[in-house]
């Protein structure tokens, strides 16, 4: 198996989704986080923000919002079961808050191969930007792929 490096340079169709208060409770929750900010609006704008305001984290969690869910994966044409999650890198410029729309808009920006081919690497970025089309962050992330055809001869 080898993955076909013209498809660096796709473009995924762009998507929205609304920073809603309930998920980022949710959020919270999940990964133990207890700052008023993120649940008290009159704590969030005592601290600066237009309103409740999102963890950072919280933006890898809006992208699941994603209607075209496993794109990725229908693209490079590979089984769930080859890939791994190999790291994520965020950039922030504004900080998000409840109601907010987030527009995110990802891409292939490179694929390379590791040891003979064994281990395919997926560098994908996305830009996240508001209603008003202020940029947010950027992300950076790493899918790997593992060749099931390596070493067979």
């Amino acid at each position: 198996m080898e993955l076909d490096k013209k498809l660096i340079g796709h473009e995924f169709k762009p998507f929205t989704a609304t920073v809603e208060a309930g998920k980022i409770k949710l959020f919270c929750k999940a990964i133990g986080e207890e700052d008023p900010i993120y649940s008290d609006e009159a704590a969030a704008k005592a601290a600066g923000y237009r309103g409740i305001t999102a963890p950072l984290t919280f933006l890898r969690a809006l992208q699941a919002d994603d209607p075209n869910k496993g794109g990725l994966l229908r693209l490079l044409n590979v089984d769930i079961g080859l890939i791994l999650h190999g790291e994520q890198h965020f950039e922030y410029f504004a900080p998000v808050v409840v109601g907010d729309v987030v527009t995110c808009q990802e891409k292939v920006v490179d694929i390379y191969d590791k040891k003979g081919g064994a281990l395919w690497f997926v560098v994908q970025e996305m830009e996240m930007k508001d209603q008003a089309g202020k940029l947010l962050a950027k992300g950076r992330g790493v899918t790997v792929v593992r060749n099931p055809d390596a070493g067979k001869k």
